[in-house]
């Protein structure tokens, strides 16, 4: 589990295609990595990933084709990631409950300064629009946000000076495409209303 609270923006430095899919090392700037073990799990852009080697501030991972196929921003040599550790149960949570699965690839139709914030307008899948709501909870590329405004699978959520500078949200532009992850309790409350209608 994470918090979409991002520690670091860190770079893919190098990438290996593999059978089944790909081996990328990412290296860090300030994430911190001499409580990290191989076989913990580090979010990059939102995806969770297990570290299977460690040198220094750099950590390596494999990548299944399946999570390539349904995620963006992990195949670019040189691309810059967001990341985070695991949440520990002692850690706050200054986010949201976030598991590191990637529900959907959302697009930006707008990324508009308005003086002391940025407003980013975002079409998300169309099978995600029920779960996005007013005031709650969304990941963009691991970062933990509030929806300001939605109206079909179209939202909206405002980004302040803080959340551009530490992360890669700065980099985005009407046309990018960006790994959505919806909020674990909508998803839960929709599995509860429909249960019994299944059966």
């Amino acid at each position: 589990m994470f918090t979409g609270i991002v520690a670091d923006v860190g770079t893919i430095v190098d990438k290996q295609d593999r059978e089944g899919g790909m081996r990328l090392r990412f290296a860090t700037n300030s994430l911190g990595m001499a409580d990290v073990q191989v076989g913990d799990s580090i979010a990059a852009n939102g995806v969770c990933l297990t570290v299977i080697k460690i040198e220094g501030n750099n950590f390596t991972v494999d990548v299944s084709r399946e999570t390539l196929s349904c995620t963006v921003g992990l195949e670019q040599q040189g691309a810059h990631v967001n990341l985070e550790k695991a949440l520990r149960l002692a850690d706050r949570l200054g986010g949201h409950l976030v598991s590191g699965h990637v529900d959907g690839v959302g697009e930006v139709l707008e990324f508009t300064d308005l003086g002391e914030s940025w407003k980013l307008t975002v079409c998300a899948p169309q099978a995600l629009a029920k779960y996005i709501a007013a005031k709650g909870s969304i990941t963009i590329n691991g970062v933990s946000l509030t929806v300001n405004q939605v109206e079909g699978a179209v939202f909206s959520v405002n980004l302040i000076p803080h959340t551009l500078e530490e992360t890669t949200l700065k980099e985005l532009q009407a046309g990018a495409k960006v790994n959505l992850e919806i909020d674990l309790i909508a998803r839960y409350v929709e599995r509860m209303m429909t249960a019994g209608k299944e059966e």
